[in-house]
């Protein structure tokens, strides 16, 4: 069989529920962004899908989805350049879903550990959607034939997840029509961690708002949960080697060092022997300057929710151009009859 050739394509997404913080744009949005320029369709999804496996407030979950598109927008993803859609609006997303459900293995899914986490202890009460909402994601990601998947560290298995998938889908029907997509992780802040517990991610979920900063913080906010953000009492080390076992100290070296554009080493040779007493200052004065546009541009953009919705169909539009094909050919290949 000749090895099919896919074009470069980019896919990725974050889910719109509660406020988009610090995290989302390190470890995704600015990266979305950059990679608009390499040569590659870009296009970036509101996955709304997602965010109902577990129950959602209606008005919350359209006001966050408007509100995500506003920080993608804000923090330099071009809907001329780049395709911006809401999930549900691209309803192959959705279909292509149910057939890659029934390609996946239950034992599969019971690996997934963002299930485990997400569940806890009631498993059992867990909606069918969070246990099997990787098959969506893998969904999502085959239906564009996309090659590269940014994500966090967090992501990388249910990438991995998706390459198994295609594979089987490809073996069992003896084509090579789905991409296996290559998870790209890069960057010095692919997994910011809480403001007020090193050991956990930043999360919009966390209960303490203090514990991140939202992208929609004013520069005054921003510089106090850095003041407070929890630390230890040891100047910061010239080595990276000096971090090991100071999570609170790495987390927020690794955030100067992103929002720098530098490497922890670059950061380490110019911080390090510095207080937290005079570390914290700079990284704020860093982060208001860095955010604080983004902010201000989010507000602009809300404030005309209409011109929001009108991108996202648009954005609709041109992904289905993309995805109608796709489905369309691979319900022929499992031999479902189309008109």
């Amino acid at each position: 069989m000749t090895e099919a050739k896919f074009t470069p394509r980019v896919f990725s997404g974050i889910q719109p529920s509660g406020a988009l913080h610090l995290g989302n744009y390190l470890g995704a949005i600015r990266r979305f962004a950059a990679m608009q320029d390499k040569g590659m369709e870009t296009i970036y999804c509101m996955v709304d899908l997602h965010a109902i496996t577990v129950w959602q407030d209606p008005a919350d979950l359209a006001q966050s989805t408007r509100t995500l598109c506003a920080g993608y927008i804000a923090a330099g993803v071009d809907p001329e350049k780049s395709i911006l859609i809401n999930q549900s609006q691209v309803p192959e997303h959705a279909e292509l879903a149910w057939v890659m459900s029934c390609v996946a293995r239950m034992g599969w899914m019971k690996r997934m550990t963002q299930f485990k986490d997400k569940a806890g202890k009631n498993a059992e009460k867990a909606s069918l959607g969070l246990f099997v909402y990787p098959a969506l994601m893998a969904a999502d990601i085959l239906v564009y034939h996309a090659t590269h998947v940014p994500v966090g560290e967090d992501q990388k298995q249910h990438v991995e997840l998706t390459r198994d998938i295609a594979a089987k889908f490809n073996h069992d029907y003896g084509v090579d029509f789905f991409p296996l997509p290559d998870p790209v992780i890069e960057g010095t802040a692919t997994r910011v961690m809480s403001l007020r517990d090193g050991s956990k991610k930043m999360s919009k979920s966390d209960p303490s708002d203090a514990s991140r900063i939202n992208l929609m913080d004013d520069a005054d906010t921003i510089a106090q949960k850095i003041r407070k953000a929890r630390t230890d009492f040891d100047a910061l080390p010239s080595e990276a080697a000096g971090l090991e076992g100071r999570a609170e100290a790495r987390n927020l070296v690794n955030i100067y060092a992103a929002l720098s554009d530098r490497t922890l080493d670059e950061t380490l040779g110019e911080v390090g022997g510095l207080q937290f007493s005079e570390f914290k200052p700079k990284l704020a004065e860093l982060a208001v300057a860095q955010l604080a546009p983004i902010s201000d541009e989010m507000r602009r953009l809300l404030a005309d929710p209409a011109e929001i919705d009108r991108i996202l169909a648009a954005g609709a539009r041109r992904a289905r151009d993309i995805t109608g094909p796709i489905l369309g050919r691979a319900y022929e290949i499992i031999g479902m009859i189309r008109s």
